[in-house]
């Protein structure tokens, strides 16, 4: 299953550990929006893309 985790902040170790568990090799992804520094359309392209979408605050 191919999983997104996007990221509004930056991640406490709780959040680090839960993403850890969940990836799945080079088919989970994490996009960090607290960079600044965001390319919107392959977010949303990301988001269609992948099976399985968490938001973390």
């Amino acid at each position: 299953m191919k999983i997104l985790h996007i990221l509004r902040t930056e991640a406490d170790e709780t959040v680090k550990d839960i993403v850890a568990s969940t990836t799945n090799g080079d088919q989970s992804k994490t996009a960090e929006l607290y960079t600044g520094d965001i390319d919107w359309a392959r977010l949303v392209d990301d988001i269609f893309s992948h099976d399985k979408v968490v938001c973390w605050w």
